[in-house]
C-alpha cells in the first residue's frame, strides 16, 4: 500500500480532497502535513496550487454542509456520533458549545483550526438554525483561509519540505516505529485515565426515577444546572427548583452550597461527563453527598416527569458569559 506522501505525489488532487474532507468531517488523522506536502509539490510544480486550495476547500465546504444539516435535523443528540471517535469527546463538546456561544458564526471560523472542532462547530451552528446564507459565508471563509494558509506555507517552504522529507526516509523503518509507539502509548493513557472516569460515573450517579422519588418523599437535595448558555438557549427549560451554576463559578464552591448537602447535577454531555466531573472536583472539597443525574435533563424529561421554562435568565444575556460570575442564578 502507497504511504500518504507517495499517494499524494502520484494522485495528487484526489488524495488532498479526500484527505481534508475526512478530517473536517471529524476522523482523528493529522491535515497539516498533507496539506503542507500539497503546497510542496505545487512548489516543486507536480500539481496546480490554484487547484489544490480549491479541492481542499470544497472538501472541508461539504464535510461542514454534512454535519450542519445533521445538526438541523437530529439537534444536539448529533453530536454522540462523534463520541466514538475521540478519546475526550465530553470536554470537547461543552468547550465548543461555549466558545460557539461566544463567538456564534465567527467560530466557524475559528474550527478550521482546532483538531476535531469543525464538525462540532458546523453542527452547532444547525442546531441553532443559523441561517444558511450566513453558515455558507463564514464556511468559506474559514475552508479558505485554513486550506489556503497552509497550502501556501507548503509551496513557500518547498526547499525546506524536500530536506525533511529525504531526512525522514533516510530514518525509514525506525521512524515510523517511533511515532507509531508513541501514538500507541498516548492513546492507552488516554483510554486508562477514561475508563477510570466512567467508573467513578458508574457508581456516584443517580437515575431519574429515584431522584422522583425522594423528591415525592419530601427529599430536598440541591439540583444543579450545570448546562451551557447555548443549551439553555435551545433547550429551555429545567428540572423545577434547579439552580444554573456553570463550571467557572466553582472555585469557591462552600460560598454556593453548603458542604453537608446533597447535591444531585445534571448536563447536556454525554454520559454525563460535566457532572461527574463536578462532582469529582466537589468531592476533593470535601462534599460527600454528590450525583451526576443518569442521561441528565433529557432522561428525565423521557421519563415523563415534569418540567418547567427557564424564566430567570435571559438567555440572550449569557451568550459568551457563562463562565464569569453573575448577579442571578437560575432559580425557581
Amino acid at each position: 500500500m502507497d504511504s500518504v506522501p507517495e499517494a499524494l505525489s502520484q494522485h495528487g488532487i484526489t488524495v488532498l480532497f479526500v484527505w481534508a474532507f475526512a478530517v473536517q468531517a471529524g476522523v482523528p488523522a493529522p491535515a497539516v502535513p498533507v496539506l503542507l506536502g500539497a503546497g510542496a509539490l505545487s512548489g516543486a510544480g507536480k500539481i496546480n496550487l490554484a487547484l489544490a486550495t480549491g479541492a481542499a476547500m470544497a472538501a472541508t465546504l461539504i464535510a461542514d454542509i454534512l454535519w450542519y444539516a445533521l445538526g438541523r435535523a437530529h439537534g444536539l443528540r448529533v453530536f454522540e456520533i462523534l463520541c466514538r471517535f475521540s478519546l475526550d469527546p465530553d470536554s470537547l463538546i461543552r468547550h465548543a458549545k461555549e466558545r460557539f456561544a461566544a463567538h456564534r458564526a465567527r467560530y466557524l471560523i475559528m474550527a478550521k483550526f482546532l483538531p476535531g472542532v469543525n464538525p462540532l462547530a458546523a453542527g452547532l451552528a444547525g442546531v441553532v438554525a443559523i441561517r444558511p446564507d450566513q453558515f455558507l459565508l463564514y464556511a468559506a471563509i474559514g475552508s479558505l483561509l485554513w486550506a489556503g494558509a497552509w497550502i501556501m506555507l507548503g509551496y513557500l517552504c518547498t526547499d525546506a519540505i524536500a530536506i525533511v522529507a529525504m531526512a525522514a526516509s533516510h530514518l525509514g523503518t525506525p521512524l515510523v516505529i517511533a511515532v507509531a509507539a508513541a501514538l500507541f502509548i498516548y492513546i492507552v493513557l488516554k483510554y486508562v485515565r477514561r475508563r477510570r472516569f466512567l467508573r467513578h460515573l458508574w457508581h456516584a450517579r443517580i437515575d431519574p426515577i429515584e431522584l422522583n422519588r425522594r423528591l415525592e418523599a419530601g427529599e430536598r437535595p440541591e439540583i444543579v444546572d450545570l448546562r451551557t448558555a447555548l443549551d439553555i438557549e435551545t433547550t429551555p427549560y429545567r428540572i423545577p427548583g434547579a439552580r444554573w451554576i456553570p463550571p467557572g463559578r466553582w472555585s469557591e464552591p462552600h460560598q454556593l452550597i453548603p458542604k453537608g448537602s446533597e447535591i444531585v447535577f445534571y448536563c447536556a454531555e454525554p454520559k454525563e461527563a460535566t457532572s461527574a466531573r463536578m462532582a469529582l472536583l466537589l468531592s476533593s472539597h470535601g462534599y460527600k453527598k454528590l450525583h451526576p443525574l443518569g442521561g441528565g435533563l433529557e432522561a428525565w424529561r423521557r421519563a415523563g416527569f415534569a418540567v418547567e421554562p427557564v424564566r430567570a435568565v435571559d438567555v440572550a444575556a449569557l451568550e459568551g458569559t457563562e463562565g464569569r460570575p453573575r448577579s442571578r442564578e437560575l432559580r425557581a
